[in-house]
């Protein structure tokens, strides 16, 4: 029991560190850095408009996710459990998983939120004092994501260890190990439904309101991005935090689940009698918190040229010493030898597994900041391309995506194949175990970027200086580059723990068929077989389906936006004087409602396609469904995402002055092809996560329905 006393001591302490943090940044008063009366009243008020947009997206959506929550547990129960054999009853206890797996991701996404728009108005407030000030609330402000969030997946996976031993005593022998640990997927079945409702629905509210201000107030109306004159500038803050902070901490957070959980079903038989062995995957992203924790001692941020190399290096030192930390890890947890599906692996197989999923998170970062910073030939040459209009600069934006995508599957395929070559499936679960090895940092980094450009919009808003938004602008920079970098990172992650899943999926089913008296799957998958080959041209398709699903969405949100913005610009007296205040709460509701009902269709779709094609064509069908999506929703995420980034960043390579600056032609084409990026950075790129993970975690799961009843037509 050694080693879940080490993940609760670990636990504890990311828990204590994100407390600390979070007291830190709430005894900062809201009008700090203000410097008269007028300035700390707009301050308030601004926080405030933001804070309760927030507070009412969340709102409406928990009602939404948790008449999911009760309807989903009870299809979980009713399909999972066969009455027709004397097998264990594993639909309550998978239902019971799935819903501490909901409450613990709806937990961590309030946590993030509540702590962004805490630190967004205070890190505007601590520009008056200095980037140095300005850049350690912010950093802090996504520190207190980081490790809550790890803290509260760890103290999940051990609380629903040891609740589901304690209620579920036969769960508890070693004969049934392997029954448990799929029992447990469950958990991670949750983190990734919540995910859903605030990736794709937080990325749909997120880019209404963004092109809707951009379109109107940027190119239509002349005048500046977070200007207060704008009804859809609070919802575009809101929105930052709804999408790029919950949806994020969510996406990730069920990346941690769910590869934890394949790790385990693969692993259980192999150390159904070891329990520190077995608990390996939990303790990696344990010992991410001794890491991130080192790693902040060396950040030091003195002036602006300072703020990205700083971001950067977190990343690199995390990396490099958690590498180190795992060698120690895995030679104390694991066996010299051991046997998975009858192949013997050895400890230090493992331990290259983990590292090379780590080194390929690292490189995928690299490579996102090298397609998406404008400090770079690529992002420049789609700024040039600007100069001869909208169309170049879309076509250049393209392009460059496509490009982008080389690397990170490169490195991608040699961390599928290394593992692979060292410890089977249960490697390739243990690689995407040590991407996500960083992930307190990965996740501080990134929701430090929605901070920053909050901070920025509420310096505009709040008329604090034009150096006061200078500051903050710097800050926003280097936060697009790491937000660029998480969402590669979180695609990455993505596409690993999927393909773990899919390993976990294919071992759980040919365990179950055998069992059965039936022949096994691993050994008799045909790619020629008519309905395998049928299933990964449906997979394939699955990604184009859901990407244009969510962009739709988008482009009909913000179609509603635009005339909202219009109406207000026209019927309010004054508004374009500053005499006179948009009414922001419509342009909030309008977000939200259409983040709620435009989630449904593509929600069903990931949903009810693996329990379709289970069901009626059964699990070979599937297996092919599961592939043909991982590989083509894979190198789409990338793709859209890298495009977005760099559209993004070629805007603000001139609205640095560059290519004759804001106003221009240049500028103009450049501000078009950013919203038309928006979607693919914010909403369909990453939102294929959900699409990648939830269909694999939901086939796991479902597993025993699929060998039972599955195949009517196969």
């Amino acid at each position: 029991m050694e080693s879940i006393a080490l993940i609760l001591a670990f636990s504890t302490l990311s828990a204590i560190i994100a407390l600390i943090k979070a007291k830190n940044i709430v005894a900062i008063p809201l009008d700090a850095g203000a410097t008269n009366e007028a300035e700390s009243k707009r301050m308030i008020k601004i926080h405030h408009a933001i804070a309760e947009g927030a507070k009412a997206f969340l709102g409406q959506s928990y009602k939404a996710m948790f008449i999911y929550m009760v309807l989903f547990s009870l299809v979980i129960v009713f399909l999972i459990d066969d009455p027709h054999t004397d097998s264990l009853a594993e639909g309550i206890p998978t239902a019971l998983s799935f819903i501490i797996g909901c409450l613990t991701s709806i937990l961590a996404g309030n946590i993030g939120m509540r702590i962004a728009t805490a630190g967004n108005v205070r890190t505007a407030g601590a520009a008056k004092t200095g980037i140095a000030e300005a850049f350690k609330v912010a950093l802090n402000s996504g520190a207190v994501m980081g490790f809550a969030l790890v803290a509260l997946t760890l103290y999940g996976l051990v609380f629903v260890y040891l609740l589901l031993k304690m209620l579920f005593p036969e769960l508890a022998l070693p004969l049934h190990n392997h029954i448990l640990m799929e029992v447990m997927a469950g958990f991670g079945l949750g983190g990734s439904s919540i995910a859903l409702f605030a990736r794709v629905g937080g990325g749909i509210f997120t880019k209404a309101a963004d092109v809707g201000a951009d379109l109107v107030g940027k190119v239509e109306a002349g005048i500046p991005e977070d200007d207060p004159r704008n009804p859809a500038v609070i919802a575009d803050n809101v929105g930052d935090n709804v999408g790029d902070v919950a949806g994020m901490g969510a996406d990730l957070f069920g990346s941690c689940a769910e590869s934890t959980c394949a790790a385990l079903v693969i692993g259980a038989i192999a150390f159904a009698g070891d329990i520190n062995a077995m608990m390996l995957p939990i303790l990696i992203s344990a010992l991410g918190v001794p890491v991130a924790i080192l790693t902040f001692l060396f950040v030091k941020v003195k002036d602006a040229d300072s703020v990205a190399p700083a971001l950067k290096n977190m990343l690199i030192l995390s990396t490099a010493l958690m590498a180190l930390g795992l060698y120690f890890l895995v030679q104390w947890s694991l066996p010299e030898g051991f046997v998975i599906n009858g192949t013997e692996y050895s400890s230090m197989g493992v331990y290259y597994s983990v590292l090379s999923g780590l080194i390929a998170g690292l490189v995928i970062g690299l490579f996102t900041e090298y397609y998406t910073s404008h400090d770079y030939k690529p992002v420049r040459h789609v700024a040039q391309a600007s100069q001869t209009g909208a169309a170049t600069n879309i076509i250049a934006g393209l392009a460059l995506g496509y490009y982008s995508t080389a690397g990170p599957i490169l490195a991608l395929i040699i961390a599928i194949f290394v593992p692979f070559h060292f410890a089977g499936m249960y490697g390739v679960a243990i690689a995407a175990l040590g991407m996500l090895g960083t992930l307190i940092i990965g996740l501080t980094i990134d929701a430090y970027g929605p901070v920053s450009d909050n901070a920025g919009g509420i310096a505009e808003m709040a008329q604090l200086g034009p150096e006061i938004r200078e500051r903050t602008d710097v800050l926003d920079a280097a936060g697009n580059t790491t937000a660029a970098i998480g969402k590669g990172f979180a695609i990455g992650s993505a596409i690993l723990t999927s393909l773990a899943l899919f390993s976990a999926f294919l071992t759980r089913a040919d365990s179950l068929l055998q069992e059965d008296g039936k022949e096994g799957i691993l050994a008799n998958i045909n790619l020629l077989d008519p309905m395998v080959l049928t299933g990964l041209f449906v997979g394939a398709l699955l990604p184009f389906l859901f990407s244009a699903m969510t962009m739709q969405a988008v482009g009909q949100a913000a179609m509603e936006m635009i005339t909202e913005v219009r109406r207000q610009f026209k019927t309010i007296p004054g508004i374009m004087e500053g005499t006179a205040e948009p009414d922001y709460k419509q342009c909030v509701a309008i977000s939200t409602r259409a983040a709620l009902i435009k989630t449904i269709a593509p929600a069903a779709l990931i949903i009810c396609t693996p329990l379709g094609v289970g069901f009626i064509f059964g699990i070979q069908a599937l297996a092919g469904v599961l592939a043909g999506s991982l590989v083509c929703g894979g190198v789409m995420a990338i793709s859209s995402s890298n495009s977005g980034g760099a559209w993004d960043n070629a805007k603000k390579y001139i609205e640095k002055g560059n290519l004759g600056g804001k106003g221009t032609e240049t500028h103009k084409a450049a501000v078009v092809g950013d919203t038309v990026g928006d979607p693919l950075k914010d909403t369909s790129g990453p939102s294929l996560n959900i699409l990648l993970k939830l269909q694999a975690i939901l086939s796991l799961v479902f597993v025993p329905f699929f060998v039972n009843y599955g195949g009517l037509l196969g």
